[in-house]
């Protein structure tokens, strides 16, 4: 109990991360707009996790996940001309737009991993940039309620639980644990929801 006790004390700001963390999925699941407010405060708690266990392109995603954050809260939360909280519907990858990101992501993540081996002491730069390119792509799509960010969450979740095992980071894996469950309920509660709104834009 005592050394439960400590590994608690010692690790305070991963639970953290991993408890704003939950909050922000169960919220983006539910389409609230406060579930950015828990996703940048787990960011940021997640930014000093990284940085101690040497996972450095995670460490700067935290940054980029703050700024999405703060543009999906705002774009979220769009008013009308009279100044009234307005619907974002959701919407869909056109097959180009696919084609697109799939190639962003695939020149994100060489940069990415070439940076980490001749500038950094990543123990794992590949999967570092694989995950990260993938996280960049999937938390843009989210700020713009696009569908299918859901399925390459469920991808990128799966590797972390790995990395994280690699890396020791064990509240983490019950965060990603919980984070693949959840996506897996979002992508079918969102793809309920964007049936039931046909007349809304169905192509991004």
């Amino acid at each position: 109990m005592d050394l439960f006790c400590q590994w608690v004390i010692n690790s305070w700001v991963e639970n953290l991360a991993v408890l704003t963390g939950i909050i922000y999925i169960i919220l983006s699941v539910k389409q609230r707009v406060s579930c950015w407010f828990f996703g940048i405060a787990s960011s940021i708690l997640y930014f000093f996790v990284f940085f101690q266990s040497q996972i450095y392109a995670d460490m700067l995603l935290q940054v980029y996940y703050v700024l999405v954050g703060i543009y999906g809260w705002i774009h979220w939360a769009g008013v009308d001309a009279s100044m009234s909280m307005i619907f974002l519907p959701i919407t869909r990858l056109s097959k180009s737009n696919k084609l697109y990101l799939l190639f962003f992501t695939c020149i994100m993540m060489v940069g990415i991993a070439q940076f980490l081996i001749y500038f950094t002491d990543s123990p794992v730069p590949w999967l570092d940039a694989l995950t990260t390119s993938l996280s960049v792509t999937a938390t843009w799509m989210l700020a713009r309620k696009v569908l299918e960010h859901w399925i390459i969450w469920v991808i990128v979740d799966l590797i972390y639980i790995g990395l994280f095992y690699y890396r020791g980071l064990f509240p983490s894996i019950l965060l990603f644990l919980v984070y693949t469950a959840l996506a897996i309920v979002g992508y079918f509660e969102w793809i309920k929801q964007w049936k039931k709104n046909q007349s809304s834009p169905a192509i991004l």
